[in-house]
This record gives structure tokens, C-alpha cells and sequence, in this order.
């Protein structure tokens, strides 16, 4: 007995893909910054040192002393030369009133006004520096410095993107069959 028999035949499908790759582009531009630092704002006050320098006694021990003080010593000079004079006249009144004791009172008193004393010797040192009278008022400064805040201007650029989608397409290179045969 023949059984009958099914021979199936196939053939696959082949699908051909046409694909186009996407393209992607991003790009990030830097920022823009503007940066300013305002210079600090100063104030400087001051007060001025004052020097007191009083060289009256140092100017008196050379020499130099105001017309007030030397008028003043020429003053005390001359009442004490007067008063000298008149102790010596009196002296020499005495002496003369003497005469009749005996001894030679006018020669001896021309003797005494002929040959004065000598003279003292010049020789002193002056300028003594430690006559100076000095008195400082010391000088002050004042600095205030107030700072400024620095100026930040930052804008941020936005990323350029570009985008080009892919894109696939399909074709049947090969189409999908199936052959049945009955063999008896």
C-alpha cells in the first residue's frame, strides 16, 4: 500500500535594510565673562608734626642776645660801674681827707687810676647745645580703605545641536515561499 506523501518545499524571506546613520552635532560655546575690579576708594588725613626749638639761652651764651636782654645787662652794667665809681671816689675822699696824718695820698691815688688791673683772659666756651629747649607734638595719619566689589557679568551661550535623524528602509530582496507536493 501507497501511502500518499507531503513534500514541502520553503524558502525563506531575505529582507534587504537600507539604513542611513543619524548624525549628531552639539557644540558648546564658552561662556562670555566681563570681569571689573573698581580700584579700592583711600582716604589718607593727616596732622602735621610740630618742633619748638627755643634757643634763647644758646643764642645769650654766644653772643647773640635780643636788644630787650642787652639793654637790660647794659642797664645792670652801668648802675653797677656808677656804684663802683662812687665807692671809689669816696675811697679817695677818705684818703685825701687823711692827707694831714702824713703820706703821699695824691700820689698814691694816681698811682692806683694809672695802672689798672689786667685784663681778664678771653678764653670761655661757648654754645652749650644742652640750653635748647625742644618740645615735639608728634604728626598723625589717618588711611581708611573702603574696598569695591568686583563686577561679574557672566552670560551662558546655549549648546548648539544639531540632529539629523536616521532612517531605515526596507526592500524584499528575497520573497518568503512555500511549495507543497502530494506524491502518491
Amino acid at each position: 500500500m501507497n501511502i500518499p506523501q507531503l513534500q514541502i518545499q520553503t524558502t525563506k524571506g531575505i529582507l534587504g535594510l537600507q539604513i542611513t546613520k543619524p548624525t549628531q552635532e552639539i557644540q558648546q560655546p564658552r561662556a562670555t565673562l566681563s570681569q571689573q575690579q573698581p580700584a579700592a576708594i583711600i582716604e589718607i588725613s593727616t596732622t602735621r608734626p610740630q618742633l619748638s626749638l627755643d634757643t634763647t639761652e644758646a643764642r645769650a651764651d654766644v653772643d647773640m642776645k635780643s636788644v630787650f636782654r642787652r639793654t637790660n645787662e647794659y642797664a645792670q652794667m652801668g648802675k653797677q660801674a656808677a656804684m663802683e665809681g662812687i665807692a671809689r671816689r669816696a675811697q679817695e675822699g677818705q684818703q685825701l681827707v687823711k692827707i694831714g696824718n702824713g703820706g703821699n695820698a695824691i700820689a698814691s691815688i694816681a698811682k692806683q687810676n694809672a695802672t689798672p688791673p689786667p685784663a681778664p683772659m678771653g678764653i670761655r666756651f661757648i654754645g652749650n647745645r644742652s640750653q635748647i629747649q625742644m618740645s615735639i607734638t608728634p604728626g598723625t595719619t589717618d588711611i581708611q580703605a573702603t574696598p569695591q566689589k568686583a563686577i561679574n557679568d557672566v552670560q551662558i551661550n546655549k549648546p548648539i545641536h544639531n540632529y539629523t535623524q536616521g532612517k531605515v528602509t526596507g526592500e524584499m530582496e528575497q520573497w518568503a515561499s512555500i511549495q507543497i507536493d502530494v506524491k502518491w
